[in-house]
């Protein structure tokens, strides 16, 4: 009994070490200000964001099944895919279990990070490219006319000006954005998916392009990135 107990007991911790190495890999996002929108919009808000880490890629098949150890993705057998058919709200189960696993703080993006990052933060402070990274579509998205309606390996196509790849294209990216009463407490968060996917038009993988969903909608072409707060 002692022994199956030890045995058990050594198995718990080494499936715990393992989880703790967990890798996600991040880029510095250096804070500053930046006009929300397109410029074919005739008004904008412009928005002070303090430095932050954002994913280099979007969470892969292998990274949620490590972390959640199962796979919900319509598009299996491709590990270095984007995860996708996932709502917010599994989204927010695996952000927790993975800052229990790693003892880091992770968090989806806020739209603002995310559209300040995918415009390439201060490296490109008001050169507006209608996708990330570049004007032409083919070089960094995967979408209807090149993907042949399924998701890709996620860093296969151009990176934008800070090295963060499929911000535009690829699946859709889960936001947040802060909820806040009359006295400016925080009660809740709106959730807004960013980016377009290998399911649609050129049109929809703009950076200024935004869809408001529910907590619990999913879709094959549903994914997210992460935050890392250091």
């Amino acid at each position: 009994m002692r022994k199956t107990f030890l045995i058990l007991a050594a198995l718990s911790i080494s499936a715990f070490a393992m989880a703790q190495n967990i890798d996600i890999e991040t880029i510095l996002v250096k804070g500053g200000k930046f006009n929300t929108g397109s410029n074919e919009m005739k008004s904008s808000t412009q928005i002070t964001l303090d430095d932050f880490y954002i994913g280099k890629y979007e969470i892969t098949q292998a990274q949620w099944r490590e972390v959640m150890g199962n796979n919900p993705s319509y598009f299996k057998d491709c590990d270095s895919c984007p995860v996708e058919r996932v709502s917010a709200e599994d989204v927010n189960k695996f952000i927790e279990t993975l800052c229990k696993k790693t003892g880091k703080k992770y968090r989806l993006p806020s739209e603002a990070e995310w559209e300040y990052a995918a415009r390439g933060g201060v490296l490109k402070p008001q050169k507006n490219s209608k996708y990330s990274g570049s004007n032409d579509i083919e070089e960094v998205a995967w979408y209807d006319k090149n993907s042949d309606g399924k998701t890709h390996q996620v860093g296969t196509k151009k990176p934008n000006e800070l090295g963060i790849y499929d911000m535009s294209g690829n699946v859709y990216e889960w936001c947040r954005n802060e909820l806040k009463n009359p006295q400016g407490e925080v009660i809740g968060y709106s959730y807004v998916l960013r980016g377009g996917s290998c399911a649609v038009n050129s049109n929809f993988c703009r950076i200024s392009f935004r869809s408001d969903f529910s907590l619990g909608i999913k879709y094959f072409n549903y994914g997210f990135r992460v935050v890392l707060e250091k």
